[in-house]
């Protein structure tokens, strides 16, 4: 409930003059910019916590008649950057996911402020190539001018599989690439319709945003509504993430098709039940060449494929997204239901737009 809801003299638009009003729709871009944000960096976490269980669970069994024990390995998260969106990023993966406290940790250079989320349980200081050494997946929120020197710090502490998921919007992936020395890179691209219906939720707590169907809707990855649409390189990027995670793994890339078809295109419209054959299932071709596909004897894991190059070049996966609208359909779907949202198929949207490509 918020207090102030019906007091206008105490309201942010009360003290701006009539004149300038037509900029407070910079004021909804920017909290849809940050509910975007945290929602993708959620779904990307709840992805990989569902395939590194998948994973555990595919290697106790092969050892199982072996007697040889194999540890549960959790998804440590590390985030460098303790101001707005650092600290926002931290409730959300910590509500949200959930991530463990003892598995989120956050460098900055004023850890003393964020006494909020270190009497959660979080640890909270100021080494870098400490936390890219621990973690599994590096979150940067910190502004353009810092990060030479932050990638400068944690470049040799970079373990290969580790995964840097960048928000410094001003640096782009080849810069980045070049300045960390390093390929497993993820970052998320954000395109701004010039007019759009402020769907954001102005008084709602990130947290509780991310709980409103209307606004997880909007949040899809091919959805234009709230007038804000997420480049779909970044999903590509994440697939071809988890393909890395599998391959480091060693696992046959036969077995990670299984797995990935399993795990995430197992989320059904009503009318596939129908017809279930129909519904896609991920082939070797939707990820590599077909002259590399014929030469992969059946045993081998795939490539460790360069996740920069990924969001920058044209790939099978993205030929193969962007002809199968069934493949989207259902990619939708499962990620409306990662987040216990119920999509109905051909649901229109809340504004119009296109998605970037």
């Amino acid at each position: 409930m918020d207090m102030l809801e019906d007091l206008q003299t105490l309201q942010f638009e009360y003290g701006i003059p009539e004149e300038e009003h037509t900029w407070l729709f910079l004021q909804g871009r920017s909290r849809g910019l940050m509910i975007e944000a945290c929602a993708h960096a959620t779904f990307f976490c709840k992805l990989f916590c569902i395939l590194r269980q998948s994973l555990h669970e595919n290697q106790t069994s092969e050892r199982v008649s072996t007697g040889s024990p194999v540890a549960c390995e959790k998804l440590n998260v590390g985030i460098i950057g303790g101001g707005h969106l650092g600290k926002q990023l931290a409730r959300v993966l910590l509500q949200l996911v959930p991530i463990p406290t003892e598995s989120l940790r956050i460098s900055t250079r004023r850890p003393e402020v964020l006494d909020e989320l270190q009497k959660l349980g979080i640890q909270c200081f100021y080494q870098n190539a400490y936390l890219v050494n621990w973690a599994n997946v590096v979150f940067l929120c910190c502004l353009p001018s810092q990060l030479p020197n932050i990638c400068l710090e944690i470049q040799s502490s970079l373990e290969k599989t580790c995964i840097v998921y960048s928000f410094v919007a001003a640096i782009p992936v080849p810069r980045l690439k070049l300045l960390l020395n390093h390929t497993n890179i993820l970052r998320p691209q954000y395109q701004c319709a010039d007019k759009f219906v402020n769907i954001w939720g102005a008084n709602k707590e990130i947290t509780a945003a991310l709980q409103d169907p209307v606004i997880i809707r909007a949040t899809c990855p091919y959805s234009p509504a709230g007038g804000i649409t997420l480049n779909t390189k970044w999903l590509e990027g994440v697939f071809y993430a988890a393909l890395n995670i599998c391959t480091a793994k060693e696992m046959s890339h036969p077995r990670v098709l299984h797995l990935l078809s399993e795990q995430f295109l197992s989320v059904h419209f009503e009318d596939c039940d129908k017809d279930r054959a129909s519904c896609p299932k991920f082939q070797l071709t939707d990820f590599v060449s077909k002259t590399y596909a014929k030469n992969l004897p059946l045993r081998r894991p795939f490539p460790w494929f360069d996740l920069a190059a990924v969001q920058l070049k044209e790939t099978p996966f993205s030929l193969h997204l962007s002809k199968s609208t069934a493949l989207q359909d259902h990619l939708t779907h499962f990620y409306c239901h990662s987040f216990g949202i119920s999509l109905i198929k051909d649901q229109p949207e809340v504004s119009t737009g296109s998605p970037s490509q």
